[in-house]
């Protein structure tokens, strides 16, 4: 009798490619040789310190006992609701705001709820020059990730999605002011678009603190039907190690969201809770976080001028969106690793189409951005 046979090969899934920033790892090594080491400006990791008060409030919740609502607790909802309200003009009952555990996770798992709930569309569709998150998303639930087209001012160019593919959609992100261009998008025009073809817009608005072209805008401006808005502590308030945000918009979407995510367990930790509201309660730490961003753009760009690159002032967010120069950006990154010690992100990593850029972050301290020009002045 032939011997039992074991399993055959493998059938071959899904490999995860190499995270984006991990591609950065020579350049990485390139700066840190620097006496006083790498300036890091590939990662938008916020540097400055957030509130005390909202420290405090870490400490002092007597919330780490029990298991936190997924909906976020009534003082987180209503935090949200009011900070909507006021920086905003976006009216939302503290009911119809939910918590979230930082928005990637939320970018990151959406298509695999959406798909589940529309079992007949397999499509998210995304700006061509973005977040890599909302790609990945895609890709994580084995959905087609489809770019929608930029124009030349970095904007999404929504006459360039083919009808089949409006069709298949589960979703379409918008992101503004955006990343990594800085481009403020026209977010009626998208949620009219997202209506017409019967496709849920999700905004995007974690940098809205940092608008710096008109007001601050949300897609909630344009009525909650078929949008929701997406925002996050993290950049306002200098609490990315905390995961916290929250969503709100059209009530039947983020209903079915909610419940569930109560299912898979997606839970704000109290004492977090407690801390993101005492931040959204208070609008004078983002007033002047936003004053030293405004310095910070003013001067690397004219650091990179020095260069010879001509950076746009950005029309929202914190990072500088910089042609390289002659359309290398993996060269340009180099070259400012090995002269200046600093570490910037190409623009490949946010889509082919940003190939020909750079990416500033502007999370360092002005003696840091200086000590960079310092080091390029004296190569």
């Amino acid at each position: 009798m032939a011997p039992p046979q074991g399993p055959g090969p493998a059938t071959a899934g899904f490999e995860p490619p190499v995270y984006p920033y991990e591609r950065l790892w020579g350049a990485r090594q390139l700066a840190e040789a620097h006496e006083g080491g790498v300036v890091d400006l590939s990662i938008g990791t916020p540097g400055d310190p957030p509130p005390p008060a909202v420290v405090g409030a870490l400490s002092s919740s007597n919330a780490e006992r029990g298991y936190p609502a997924s909906v976020g607790s009534a003082r987180y909802r209503e935090a949200a609701a009011g900070w909507m309200q006021r920086r905003l003009g976006a009216g939302m009952d503290p009911a119809e705001v939910y918590a979230c555990v930082g928005t990637k996770e939320f970018v990151t798992t959406l298509p695999h709820w959406l798909r589940l709930r529309r079992p007949d569309r397999d499509t998210v569709l995304y700006p061509s020059v973005s977040y890599p998150s909302y790609a990945m998303g895609a890709t994580l639930a084995g959905c087609r990730a489809v770019a929608v087209p930029v124009d030349q001012s970095w904007r999404l160019d929504l006459s360039g999605v083919e009808l089949a593919d409006a069709a298949r959609a589960l979703c379409l992100w918008v992101n503004t002011p955006g990343n990594p261009a800085g481009q403020l998008d026209d977010l009626g025009a998208a949620a009219s678009w997202g209506r017409a073809h019967g496709v849920p817009v999700f905004s995007d608005e974690c940098y809205v603190e940092f608008t710096w072209q008109g007001d601050r805008r949300s897609v909630l401006e344009h009525g909650r039907e078929g949008v929701v808005a997406l925002h996050s502590l993290s950049k306002r308030s200098n609490l990315a190690g905390l995961r916290a945000g929250f969503y709100a918009g059209d009530a039947e979407l983020t209903r079915y969201l909610s419940e569930v995510r109560k299912h898979v367990g997606m839970l704000v930790p109290g004492p977090v809770q407690a801390a993101g509201a005492v931040a959204l309660d208070d609008d004078a730490h983002v007033e002047a976080q936003r004053e030293v961003y405004r310095d910070r753009i003013e001067v690397f760009r004219k650091l990179l001028g020095d260069l010879g690159v001509d950076a746009a002032e950005p029309e929202g967010g914190f990072y500088l969106w910089a042609p390289a120069p002659d359309g290398d950006a993996w060269r340009f990154t180099e070259r400012l690793a090995v002269e200046g010690g600093c570490l910037v992100s190409p623009g490949d990593l946010y889509g082919a189409a940003g190939a020909g850029h750079v990416r500033v972050a502007l999370v360092q301290p002005v003696q840091r951005l200086t000590l960079v020009a310092q080091r390029l002045a004296g190569s």
